[in-house]
């Protein structure tokens, strides 16, 4: 049953949530929505109160003035739910936080917290009695107001307090409601990192393939919206692409032209691109789109260099294909899309295999592709299949191995190729296109040309290599007579 704003009395709420961010807000709404008592604190107490009053006062939803008001609302054992910037307010907020509370409360942290973040904050919290969930949330402002997609790692026990809780306000896909538990630790923040950088990817992917309709094609703006509304309606129909065809209808109202021709063309980052492409190095997992994705972020910051190279580095110059070969291109920039897009999660679920063997997360691969199917940036109609992929064979070393997924993009190679030579050819960056181009090509030789780097370094630095047709480690004076 639902509350009022004068039927909360002390502990009678059944969640705190901590940060009334965007996030932390709708999250509010969507819990309270559940029939759920939640009370509610930031650290600018009006926004608490005046966030509860809202048009008329929001049932459910109770204002906390102080961390021990908040504490005294909630029946035990307690949950708290922190929304607030990953990193030292995280921090901040537990500190504060761990006085207040008895042993077997449980905190949640419900931010982009760093995965090694998670650890410490787990390892610190155990020790003082209290169980902790790190808490992946994907889905933006209307995700969390009305079903994100959640990724919860940590303690089981804290976990199963909470599942109804959760499985009540996250989105449904085929009436499955996209959240689970995926496994101790930091298993959770690790997945929405890997999450994250995939998502980098995609939109970088389609930010390619809108620079090549633009200024390869050169199609107006609302044509570029039909090509990727169309888009939506086959293969690569997601949530990004669906978004990206009603931004490029949008207008600004004062001046009528496409608002997104407006905006500085230089792209802002949150760090979890970067800790995935980090995390991959250090895990030895090739991740080329993504890290392709993250360094063209790096690149578009750099805007006055750009606009003075532009002046002193010219390229080959525009072309554009005849009124026939238009749809023909359409047709294989939407089947290179896709292909770099299957390749992309690919590479994304690798991270997520190898890290679950160092970290002993024991992911189930399948599940967090199915939690990704509904509610978060990144959800595709291409995951069915994916997620079937994982199913059929939970040892798969790589998605593309599979003989469904993979035989669609090899199908399509020809197409992704031609879109490829194509950028190269029209001087327009098309990098992530292409790297994820070349993942499949390195992936799929018998032979690479790594021989050659093995013998230079062996010859600059006696580095030694290993041969094919003798078992041991061999070194050769290369400059030898």
């Amino acid at each position: 049953m639902k509350g009022s704003q004068d039927a909360a009395g002390p502990a009678t709420c059944d969640l705190g949530l901590i940060g009334l961010g965007v996030m932390g807000r709708n999250l509010a709404l969507n819990f309270a929505d559940q029939g759920l008592k939640i009370a509610v604190y930031n650290r600018t107490t009006d926004k608490s109160r005046d966030f509860a009053a809202g048009e008329g006062g929001v049932p459910g939803i109770f204002p906390a003035m102080s961390l021990p008001e908040l504490r005294d609302r909630l029946r035990q054992p307690r949950i708290i739910l922190i929304m607030v910037l990953a990193g030292d307010p995280v921090d901040a907020v537990i500190n504060a936080l761990v006085p207040l509370l008895s042993p077997g409360d449980l905190i949640i942290d419900g931010g982009n917290s760093h995965f090694t973040d998670t650890d410490r904050r787990n390892a610190s919290l155990a020790a003082a009695g209290l169980l902790f969930l790190g808490l992946g949330v994907s889905g933006g402002e209307l995700g969390a107001r009305y079903g994100p997609s959640f990724m919860p790692g940590g303690c089981r026990d804290g976990y199963e307090r909470v599942e109804a809780l959760l499985l009540a306000a996250a989105a449904r896909v085929h009436g499955e409601p996209c959240v689970s538990y995926l496994g101790p630790g930091s298993a959770g923040h690790f997945v929405k990192m890997v999450h994250n950088g995939i998502e980098y990817a995609l939109e970088q992917l389609i930010a390619e393939v809108y620079d090549l309709l633009r200024r390869g094609l050169g199609l107006n703006f609302d044509e570029m919206a039909e090509v990727f509304a169309g888009f939506n309606q086959g293969r690569v129909k997601s949530y990004l692409v669906e978004i990206t065809s009603h931004i490029l209808k949008r207008r600004d109202p004062e001046s009528g032209q496409p608002l997104v021709d407006l905006i500085k063309d230089v792209a802002q980052q949150q760090g979890t691109g970067l800790w995935t492409v980090r995390t991959a190095l250090d895990l030895g997992v090739p991740i080329p789109t993504i890290d392709v994705a993250v360094g063209l972020r790096r690149l578009s910051a750099l805007k006055e260099e750009r606009e003075a190279a532009a002046g002193v580095l010219p390229g080959p110059g525009p072309f554009f294909p005849g009124p026939g070969d238009r749809q023909g291109f359409i047709e294989k920039l939407g089947n290179a899309l896709f292909a770099s897009m299957v390749t992309t999660f690919a590479q994304g679920l690798t991270l997520l295999r190898r890290a679950s063997e160092v970290y002993g997360y024991n992911l189930d691969l399948a599940e967090v592709v199915r939690l990704w199917r509904g509610g978060c940036i990144i959800r595709a109609a291409l995951l069915e299949e994916v997620m079937a992929a994982c199913r059929a064979r939970p040892d798969l070393p790589n998605l593309l191995l599979d003989p469904v997924v993979g035989g669609k993009v090899t199908a399509r190679q020809g197409d992704w190729r031609e879109v490829a030579k194509a950028a190269a050819a029209w001087g327009l960056p098309a990098p992530a296109l292409m790297a994820s181009l070349a993942y499949l090509d390195a992936y799929r030789s018998r032979r690479l040309p790594a021989s050659l780097i093995q013998a230079m370094r062996d010859c600059f630095g006696a580095h030694t290599y290993e041969r094919e047709d003798s078992p041991g480690t061999f070194h050769t004076n290369w400059l030898a007579d």
